[in-house]
């Protein structure tokens, strides 16, 4: 297992959160959205805000900085939709 740091910038809901999660050793190898899904089911399971949808409209990784950027909607209580942006990288 490994650490990573995940920003997560949305709307109306306070704005930014730093979260460290832990992965894979080899999470950063996958592809940009199944980094982004090992994230936002840590952060579901944290949360407290019971389950988290979202819709994923760009996910890229940064090989030579070794990031992911998502960008999207979260879907919250089924119609409070916040867009978002999240970057994740190794801690």
């Amino acid at each position: 297992m490994a650490t990573y740091t995940a920003v997560l910038m949305h709307g109306n809901r306070g704005g930014e959160g730093t979260h460290t999660f832990e992965g894979d050793a080899d999470l950063m190898s996958r592809s940009p959205v199944r980094i982004l899904r090992v994230f936002m089911a840590e952060l579901e399971g944290k949360a407290g805000l019971g389950h988290i949808d979202y819709e994923v409209n760009a996910a890229m990784k940064n090989e030579d900085k070794n990031v992911v950027t998502a960008l999207g909607n979260l879907i919250l209580h089924g119609d409070d939709t916040q867009p978002f942006v999240c970057m994740i990288s190794p801690a």
